[in-house]
Order: structure tokens, then sequence, then C-alpha cells
């Protein structure tokens, strides 16, 4: 039997999520919705058990799914009374970019400072590989925003903490329904160091260093986009 790469079998493991993810936060797989069986996914996506099982453990991590013994995987209800999208302003508008990024600030500098104080050698694997996707996947990539979002959800997953997670969910699922940002080549490498400095401080376990690099990332993210909410002169 042919042996496959762990790396490449993070990989397609990763990929499996996002689509998957997408489908749901998408509305396109409700909540209650029966997913395929593991040898369904397997002859379907010519992928291994392994990789379809990686897939719905990260999946339940995130809270998107439950598996439910002898009867299959569901899609779990991911919207709860007071979520942000009842909120009555409208998505999508840059200043609604602006009062995420703030929300975020408040939320994810402290997100990664736990998550250097507890992460696991297989959760930093699972950062790295999601660090990995974000640097790669280009701006007008129709996953982009949640391939990007993916590192921070890791990181949050580290905390242990459910708030702390089902706070960061309910930003995807947010984010998910806005439009995708536009950078252009310098901010994105600047972005790419900014992500990496983020994880060499939670790879060193050092917490201050982790929200030292947190801040300066988002409260860069806010400037660009409260730059981006100016009305043209």
């Amino acid at each position: 039997m042919e042996r496959v790469n762990p790396e490449r079998r993070v990989s397609l493991a990763q990929q499996l999520v996002l689509e998957l993810s997408r489908s749901i936060l998408a509305g396109e797989l409700p909540a209650g919705t029966k997913l395929p069986t593991e040898q369904a996914f397997t002859e379907a996506r010519k992928v291994s058990r392994t990789v379809v099982r990686e897939a719905m453990s990260r999946l339940q991590a995130e809270g998107l799914v439950e598996t439910r013994r002898g009867i299959g995987t569901f899609v779990v209800d991911t919207t709860r009374p007071g979520d942000f999208q009842d909120s009555q302003h409208e998505k999508g508008s840059a200043l609604d970019a602006v009062a995420l990024i703030e929300l975020r600030l408040s939320l994810e500098v402290e997100c990664a400072a736990l998550a250097a104080q507890r992460a696991t050698s297989s959760q930093l694997q699972a950062i790295a590989d999601a660090l990995g996707e974000a640097n790669a996947v280009g701006p007008l990539h129709q996953d982009s925003t949640r391939i990007v979002f993916e590192f921070h959800l890791q990181i949050a997953l580290c905390t242990g903490n459910s708030f702390f997670i089902d706070a960061m969910r309910h930003l995807a699922d947010t984010l998910m329904r806005g439009p995708q940002s536009n950078v252009t080549q310098q901010q994105r490498a600047q972005q790419v160091r900014e992500r990496e400095q983020i994880h060499a401080a939670l790879a060193h376990q050092d917490a201050d260093a982790a929200r030292a690099a947190m801040r300066l990332h988002l409260t860069n993210e806010l400037h660009r986009a409260q730059q981006a909410a100016q009305p043209p002169a």
C-alpha cells in the first residue's frame, strides 16, 4: 500500500475541512444535515480514512459537526440568539469591517497569549499547517477569507476555553458573509510577515511576544480597514 506523506495528509484534511466548513457557514449544509459516511468520503474524494477522520475531528473541534455513535455525523446549529448577524446595521460595509477588527483586537490578543502557554505539539503543528495555507492563498481565491481566518481559529482552539472558541467561530460566520478584502502586494507581504511573527512567538511559548505580535497584526489590519472606510476626497 502506498504511504502518504504526513504533510500531504494534513493538506488533504485541511482542504476537506475548508470545503465543508465553507458549505456549513454559507448555509449550503444546514443544521441537522447528515454528512456522508467515512467510506463514502474516501471513495468520492479519493483520500484515506485517516484524512477523513482528521477532517471530522477538526470540524468537531470548531463546533460545526457532532458525531452520534452508531448513527453518523451531523451539522450542528451554528446560530444562537444574539449572534452577530442579528445586528441591525448592514453587513459587509467598510465600517462593519472596522468594527469587527476592533472586536478581534479585544479578543485575539489574549487568545494568542493563552495559546502560547497551552498549545500542545499537535496543536502547534495544526497552526503551522494553517499558516502555510494562509500565506499561500491568493487574495482573489474564493475561500481566501476562510483560509486566512483558519490560522486565527486554530490559535483560539489552543486556549481550551469554549467561550473564546465560540466567539471566534461566530466571527468566522460573520466574515464569511462579507466581501473578500482587497490588499496590495505590499500589504499582503506585510500580513505574511506578521503572521510568521505570531507563529514564531507561539512556537517559543512566549506569551508576551505572542500577545504583542497579534496586537501589531490586528492594529495594522485596523488601520487598513479604516483607510478603506474613509470616503473618497
